[in-house]
Protein backbone atom coordinates (compact mmCIF):
# COMPACT_ATOMS: atom_id res chain seq x y z
CA UNK A 1 0.00 0.00 0.00
CA UNK A 2 1.09 3.15 -0.67
CA UNK A 3 1.41 6.93 1.47
CA UNK A 4 0.31 9.74 -0.68
CA UNK A 5 0.20 13.34 0.24
CA UNK A 6 -2.34 14.93 -1.08
CA UNK A 7 -2.13 18.72 -1.71
CA UNK A 8 -5.59 20.38 -2.23
CA UNK A 9 -6.37 24.03 -2.87
CA UNK A 10 -8.49 26.18 -0.51
CA UNK A 11 -10.29 28.41 -2.96
CA UNK A 12 -14.02 27.33 -2.43
CA UNK A 13 -15.23 23.91 -1.84
CA UNK A 14 -15.15 22.48 -5.07
CA UNK A 15 -11.02 20.92 -4.73
CA UNK A 16 -12.07 19.76 -1.07
CA UNK A 17 -15.37 18.07 -1.59
CA UNK A 18 -13.52 16.38 -4.51
CA UNK A 19 -10.76 15.38 -2.40
CA UNK A 20 -12.41 14.35 0.23
CA UNK A 21 -14.29 11.58 -2.10
CA UNK A 22 -10.81 10.54 -3.23
CA UNK A 23 -8.74 10.36 0.04
CA UNK A 24 -11.94 8.43 1.45
CA UNK A 25 -11.79 6.22 -1.30
CA UNK A 26 -7.61 5.31 -1.54
CA UNK A 27 -8.04 5.07 2.73
CA UNK A 28 -10.27 2.17 2.32
CA UNK A 29 -8.50 0.42 -0.17
CA UNK A 30 -5.94 0.72 2.26
CA UNK A 31 -3.48 4.04 1.91
CA UNK A 32 -2.27 5.90 4.07
CA UNK A 33 -3.15 9.69 3.50
CA UNK A 34 -2.00 12.84 4.31
CA UNK A 35 -3.68 16.34 3.53
CA UNK A 36 -1.98 19.54 3.03
CA UNK A 37 -4.66 22.61 2.26
CA UNK A 38 -5.82 26.27 3.42
CA UNK A 39 -8.75 28.26 3.99
CA UNK A 40 -11.93 26.65 3.13
CA UNK A 41 -10.19 23.19 1.85
CA UNK A 42 -8.34 22.81 5.69
CA UNK A 43 -11.43 23.81 7.43
CA UNK A 44 -13.66 21.47 5.50
CA UNK A 45 -11.48 18.39 5.56
CA UNK A 46 -9.31 18.90 9.05
CA UNK A 47 -12.35 17.22 11.36
CA UNK A 48 -12.41 13.85 9.10
CA UNK A 49 -8.75 13.65 7.67
CA UNK A 50 -5.07 13.75 8.46
CA UNK A 51 -4.75 17.53 7.86
CA UNK A 52 -1.49 19.99 7.43
CA UNK A 53 -2.62 23.56 7.35
CA UNK A 54 -0.25 25.44 4.50
CA UNK A 55 -1.03 29.28 3.28
CA UNK A 56 -2.35 29.55 -0.11
CA UNK A 57 -3.98 31.74 -3.28
CA UNK A 58 -7.01 33.79 -2.37
CA UNK A 59 -9.27 35.34 -4.90
CA UNK A 60 -10.80 38.46 -3.65
CA UNK A 61 -14.34 39.09 -5.15
CA UNK A 62 -17.05 41.98 -5.63
CA UNK A 63 -19.96 41.68 -7.43
CA UNK A 64 -19.30 38.89 -9.16
CA UNK A 65 -15.74 40.07 -10.49
CA UNK A 66 -11.75 39.76 -9.28
CA UNK A 67 -11.02 42.89 -7.73
CA UNK A 68 -6.69 42.45 -8.59
CA UNK A 69 -6.14 44.90 -6.32
CA UNK A 70 -7.54 43.46 -3.13
CA UNK A 71 -6.40 40.17 -4.29
CA UNK A 72 -2.93 41.10 -4.64
CA UNK A 73 -3.01 42.71 -0.75
CA UNK A 74 -4.51 39.90 0.78
CA UNK A 75 -1.73 37.81 -0.53
CA UNK A 76 1.03 39.62 0.24
CA UNK A 77 0.38 39.85 3.33
CA UNK A 78 0.12 35.95 3.48
CA UNK A 79 4.13 36.34 2.77
CA UNK A 80 5.61 35.42 6.50
CA UNK A 81 3.24 32.44 7.19
CA UNK A 82 3.67 31.08 4.14
CA UNK A 83 7.33 30.73 4.19
CA UNK A 84 7.06 29.18 7.49
CA UNK A 85 3.91 26.29 6.36
CA UNK A 86 5.92 25.59 3.64
CA UNK A 87 9.05 25.04 5.92
CA UNK A 88 6.72 22.30 7.67
CA UNK A 89 5.32 20.62 4.62
CA UNK A 90 8.78 20.05 3.39
CA UNK A 91 9.83 18.35 7.21
CA UNK A 92 6.42 16.48 6.28
CA UNK A 93 7.60 15.03 3.28
CA UNK A 94 11.31 14.96 4.84
CA UNK A 95 9.91 13.02 7.73
CA UNK A 96 6.74 10.75 6.35
CA UNK A 97 8.60 10.00 2.72
CA UNK A 98 5.67 9.94 0.82
CA UNK A 99 5.78 7.21 -2.17
CA UNK A 100 3.49 9.80 -4.18
CA UNK A 101 1.73 13.54 -4.34
CA UNK A 102 -1.26 14.21 -5.29
CA UNK A 103 -2.07 17.60 -5.98
CA UNK A 104 -5.55 19.30 -6.90
CA UNK A 105 -4.33 22.32 -8.05
CA UNK A 106 -1.93 23.16 -5.08
CA UNK A 107 1.27 24.27 -5.87
CA UNK A 108 3.07 23.81 -3.23
CA UNK A 109 3.07 20.16 -3.45
CA UNK A 110 3.51 19.98 -6.63
CA UNK A 111 6.85 22.03 -6.38
CA UNK A 112 7.97 19.79 -3.85
CA UNK A 113 7.22 17.00 -5.61
CA UNK A 114 9.39 18.05 -8.09
CA UNK A 115 12.10 18.69 -6.10
CA UNK A 116 12.32 15.47 -3.74
CA UNK A 117 11.44 13.32 -7.67
CA UNK A 118 7.95 12.36 -6.22
CA UNK A 119 5.62 11.09 -8.42
CA UNK A 120 2.87 13.75 -9.10
CA UNK A 121 -0.59 12.95 -10.14
CA UNK A 122 -3.00 15.99 -10.62
CA UNK A 123 -6.95 15.60 -10.31
CA UNK A 124 -8.48 18.60 -11.17
CA UNK A 125 -10.42 20.40 -13.64
CA UNK A 126 -8.67 22.89 -14.60
CA UNK A 127 -5.72 20.52 -17.08
CA UNK A 128 -8.29 19.92 -19.69
CA UNK A 129 -7.63 23.68 -19.66
CA UNK A 130 -3.41 23.09 -20.50
CA UNK A 131 -4.00 19.14 -21.92
CA UNK A 132 -7.72 19.25 -23.52
CA UNK A 133 -7.77 20.97 -27.21
CA UNK A 134 -10.93 23.18 -27.23
CA UNK A 135 -12.50 26.10 -29.40
CA UNK A 136 -13.23 29.16 -27.14
CA UNK A 137 -14.67 32.10 -28.55
CA UNK A 138 -11.62 34.80 -30.23
CA UNK A 139 -12.67 37.46 -27.35
CA UNK A 140 -11.11 34.98 -25.07
CA UNK A 141 -8.28 33.52 -26.89
CA UNK A 142 -5.35 35.69 -25.18
CA UNK A 143 -7.22 34.83 -21.84
CA UNK A 144 -6.86 31.14 -23.09
CA UNK A 145 -3.48 31.08 -23.69
CA UNK A 146 -2.71 32.88 -20.38
CA UNK A 147 -4.73 30.65 -18.06
CA UNK A 148 -2.67 27.87 -19.66
CA UNK A 149 0.58 29.50 -18.92
CA UNK A 150 -0.55 29.78 -15.63
CA UNK A 151 -1.46 26.49 -15.21
CA UNK A 152 2.17 25.13 -15.93
CA UNK A 153 3.59 27.63 -13.90
CA UNK A 154 1.34 26.12 -10.64
CA UNK A 155 1.96 22.81 -11.48
CA UNK A 156 5.11 22.56 -13.44
CA UNK A 157 5.71 18.76 -14.25
CA UNK A 158 3.24 16.50 -13.34
CA UNK A 159 3.45 12.70 -14.43
CA UNK A 160 -0.05 12.37 -15.58
CA UNK A 161 -3.42 13.79 -15.16
CA UNK A 162 -6.55 12.75 -14.14
CA UNK A 163 -8.95 15.62 -15.56
CA UNK A 164 -12.42 15.89 -14.77
CA UNK A 165 -15.24 17.64 -17.15
CA UNK A 166 -18.32 17.91 -18.27
CA UNK A 167 -17.43 18.65 -21.79
CA UNK A 168 -15.27 16.60 -23.92
CA UNK A 169 -12.35 17.03 -26.36
CA UNK A 170 -9.15 15.65 -27.57
CA UNK A 171 -6.30 15.28 -25.10
CA UNK A 172 -2.61 16.50 -26.09
CA UNK A 173 -0.59 13.54 -24.92
CA UNK A 174 -0.53 10.26 -23.57
CA UNK A 175 -0.08 11.41 -19.74
CA UNK A 176 -3.52 12.99 -19.71
CA UNK A 177 -7.20 10.67 -19.06
CA UNK A 178 -10.33 12.27 -19.05
CA UNK A 179 -13.51 11.18 -16.80
CA UNK A 180 -16.59 12.60 -15.94
CA UNK A 181 -17.03 15.24 -12.76
CA UNK A 182 -16.38 13.54 -9.48
CA UNK A 183 -19.88 13.62 -7.75
CA UNK A 184 -20.71 13.93 -4.17
CA UNK A 185 -22.58 10.60 -2.61
CA UNK A 186 -24.89 13.13 -0.83
CA UNK A 187 -25.69 14.16 -4.88
CA UNK A 188 -25.67 10.48 -6.21
CA UNK A 189 -28.14 9.54 -3.62
CA UNK A 190 -30.73 12.37 -4.98
CA UNK A 191 -33.91 12.17 -6.04
CA UNK A 192 -34.48 14.28 -8.95
CA UNK A 193 -38.16 16.27 -9.05
CA UNK A 194 -39.47 19.43 -10.07
CA UNK A 195 -41.18 22.05 -8.02
CA UNK A 196 -41.69 25.60 -8.84
CA UNK A 197 -38.81 27.32 -7.43
CA UNK A 198 -35.43 28.54 -8.77
CA UNK A 199 -32.44 28.22 -7.02
CA UNK A 200 -30.06 30.92 -7.05
CA UNK A 201 -26.59 30.64 -5.29
CA UNK A 202 -24.24 34.03 -5.66
CA UNK A 203 -21.38 34.49 -3.52
CA UNK A 204 -19.82 37.79 -2.33
CA UNK A 205 -22.53 40.13 -2.54
CA UNK A 206 -23.87 39.90 -6.19
CA UNK A 207 -26.44 42.82 -5.89
CA UNK A 208 -27.03 43.62 -9.27
CA UNK A 209 -28.36 39.71 -9.99
CA UNK A 210 -30.61 40.22 -6.95
CA UNK A 211 -32.11 43.48 -8.36
CA UNK A 212 -32.76 42.07 -12.05
CA UNK A 213 -34.28 38.83 -9.94
CA UNK A 214 -37.10 41.45 -8.21
CA UNK A 215 -38.25 42.05 -11.73
CA UNK A 216 -39.71 38.14 -12.09
CA UNK A 217 -42.44 38.40 -9.43
CA UNK A 218 -44.16 35.53 -10.75
CA UNK A 219 -40.92 33.49 -9.94
CA UNK A 220 -40.35 31.87 -6.61
CA UNK A 221 -36.42 32.08 -5.64
CA UNK A 222 -34.42 30.58 -3.08
CA UNK A 223 -31.52 32.30 -2.96
CA UNK A 224 -28.09 30.93 -1.09
CA UNK A 225 -24.65 32.15 -0.39
CA UNK A 226 -26.26 35.58 2.25
CA UNK A 227 -26.33 33.04 5.02
CA UNK A 228 -29.65 34.56 6.47
CA UNK A 229 -33.34 33.28 6.65
CA UNK A 230 -35.61 35.95 5.22
CA UNK A 231 -38.10 36.60 2.94
CA UNK A 232 -38.37 39.83 0.22
CA UNK A 233 -41.68 38.87 -1.75
CA UNK A 234 -40.78 36.07 -3.98
CA UNK A 235 -36.93 36.09 -3.29
CA UNK A 236 -36.58 33.63 -0.22
CA UNK A 237 -32.85 33.69 1.14
CA UNK A 238 -32.07 30.55 2.81
CA UNK A 239 -29.43 30.06 5.92
CA UNK A 240 -26.28 27.63 4.85
CA UNK A 241 -27.83 24.32 5.46
CA UNK A 242 -25.88 21.42 3.22
CA UNK A 243 -28.54 19.25 3.40
CA UNK A 244 -31.37 21.84 2.72
CA UNK A 245 -29.19 23.43 -0.19
CA UNK A 246 -29.26 19.19 -1.86
CA UNK A 247 -32.72 19.33 -1.01
CA UNK A 248 -33.39 22.47 -3.00
CA UNK A 249 -31.29 21.78 -6.01
CA UNK A 250 -32.71 18.14 -6.43
CA UNK A 251 -36.54 20.13 -6.19
CA UNK A 252 -35.76 22.81 -8.14
CA UNK A 253 -36.84 23.53 -12.03
CA UNK A 254 -33.66 25.52 -12.61
CA UNK A 255 -30.31 27.19 -11.20
CA UNK A 256 -29.06 30.54 -11.64
CA UNK A 257 -25.56 30.82 -10.21
CA UNK A 258 -21.62 31.65 -11.03
CA UNK A 259 -20.48 29.50 -13.49
CA UNK A 260 -17.86 26.72 -10.41
CA UNK A 261 -17.33 24.38 -12.23
CA UNK A 262 -18.65 21.84 -9.04
CA UNK A 263 -21.96 23.62 -9.25
CA UNK A 264 -22.57 23.16 -12.78
CA UNK A 265 -21.50 19.59 -12.75
CA UNK A 266 -24.39 18.54 -9.71
CA UNK A 267 -26.75 20.32 -11.66
CA UNK A 268 -26.27 19.13 -14.84
CA UNK A 269 -26.63 15.53 -13.48
CA UNK A 270 -29.88 16.28 -11.74
CA UNK A 271 -31.30 17.01 -14.98
CA UNK A 272 -31.39 21.01 -13.94
CA UNK A 273 -31.16 23.71 -16.67
CA UNK A 274 -28.35 26.44 -15.99
CA UNK A 275 -27.86 30.04 -16.16
CA UNK A 276 -24.00 31.30 -15.57
CA UNK A 277 -22.49 33.95 -14.53
CA UNK A 278 -19.04 33.87 -14.50
CA UNK A 279 -16.95 35.53 -12.49
CA UNK A 280 -15.36 38.19 -14.60
CA UNK A 281 -11.82 37.98 -14.70
CA UNK A 282 -11.76 33.94 -14.61
CA UNK A 283 -10.97 32.43 -17.43
CA UNK A 284 -12.58 29.36 -16.17
CA UNK A 285 -15.72 30.02 -15.28
CA UNK A 286 -16.26 31.69 -18.62
CA UNK A 287 -15.12 28.58 -20.23
CA UNK A 288 -17.39 27.23 -18.15
CA UNK A 289 -20.62 28.73 -19.05
CA UNK A 290 -19.54 28.96 -22.70
CA UNK A 291 -19.28 25.15 -22.72
CA UNK A 292 -22.62 24.82 -21.04
CA UNK A 293 -24.30 27.40 -23.40
CA UNK A 294 -22.51 25.23 -26.85
CA UNK A 295 -23.93 21.76 -24.94
CA UNK A 296 -27.79 23.35 -24.94
CA UNK A 297 -27.71 22.70 -21.24
CA UNK A 298 -28.28 26.07 -20.19
CA UNK A 299 -27.38 29.36 -20.99
CA UNK A 300 -24.47 32.39 -20.20
CA UNK A 301 -24.54 35.84 -19.29
CA UNK A 302 -22.27 38.30 -18.33
CA UNK A 303 -24.74 41.07 -16.89
CA UNK A 304 -27.38 40.38 -15.33
CA UNK A 305 -30.21 41.96 -17.50
CA UNK A 306 -33.99 41.50 -17.68
CA UNK A 307 -33.81 40.48 -21.11
CA UNK A 308 -31.78 37.47 -20.74
CA UNK A 309 -33.13 36.04 -17.72
CA UNK A 310 -36.28 36.69 -19.78
CA UNK A 311 -34.85 34.18 -22.55
CA UNK A 312 -33.36 31.67 -20.41
CA UNK A 313 -36.55 30.84 -18.93
CA UNK A 314 -38.56 30.83 -22.06
CA UNK A 315 -36.41 28.35 -23.12
CA UNK A 316 -36.01 26.16 -20.13
CA UNK A 317 -38.14 23.18 -21.73
CA UNK A 318 -35.50 22.89 -24.83
CA UNK A 319 -32.67 22.81 -21.70
CA UNK A 320 -34.60 19.99 -20.18
CA UNK A 321 -34.75 18.09 -23.97
CA UNK A 322 -31.17 18.11 -24.16
CA UNK A 323 -30.14 17.22 -20.80
CA UNK A 324 -31.71 13.80 -21.09
CA UNK A 325 -28.49 13.26 -23.22
CA UNK A 326 -26.31 13.90 -20.03
CA UNK A 327 -24.36 10.97 -19.02
CA UNK A 328 -25.38 9.87 -15.22
CA UNK A 329 -22.26 7.88 -14.62
CA UNK A 330 -20.65 8.04 -10.82
CA UNK A 331 -16.91 7.89 -9.62
CA UNK A 332 -16.02 4.25 -10.67
CA UNK A 333 -14.30 5.23 -13.50
CA UNK A 334 -11.77 7.22 -11.61
CA UNK A 335 -11.69 5.17 -8.97
CA UNK A 336 -10.67 2.06 -11.12
CA UNK A 337 -7.76 4.24 -12.62
CA UNK A 338 -5.91 4.96 -9.43
CA UNK A 339 -6.53 0.94 -8.67
CA UNK A 340 -4.57 0.13 -11.71
CA UNK A 341 -1.68 3.27 -10.64
CA UNK A 342 -1.33 2.15 -7.10
CA UNK A 343 -0.96 -1.29 -7.74
CA UNK A 344 2.20 -3.64 -7.60
CA UNK A 345 3.86 -0.48 -5.43
CA UNK A 346 3.22 1.61 -8.04
CA UNK A 347 5.66 0.51 -10.43
CA UNK A 348 2.56 1.46 -13.25
CA UNK A 349 3.17 5.50 -11.93
CA UNK A 350 6.75 4.64 -13.50
CA UNK A 351 6.50 4.80 -17.07
CA UNK A 352 4.77 8.17 -16.75
CA UNK A 353 7.35 9.81 -15.34
CA UNK A 354 8.62 13.17 -17.62
CA UNK A 355 11.71 12.82 -19.60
Amino acid sequence: MAKILYGVSGEGSGHSSRARLISTYLIQQGHEVKIASYDRGYRNLKDDFDVLEIVGLTIVSEDNEVSKLKTITANLSKIPSGTKALNNLRELIKSWQPDCIITDFEPCTAYLASHYNLPLITIDNQHRMRYMDYSVPAALRKDQLITETVIRAMIPRPWLSLITSFHNGPLKNARSFLFPPILREEVLALRATEKPHILVYVTSGFESLLQTLRHFNRESFYVYGYDKDETEGHLHFRPFSKQGFLEDLASCKAVIATAGFTLISEALYLGKPYLAFPMQGQFEQHLNAYMLAQKGFGAECNEPDISSLAAFLYHLPDYKQRLQEYPHEGNTAIQNKLDELFANKLAELQRFKPE
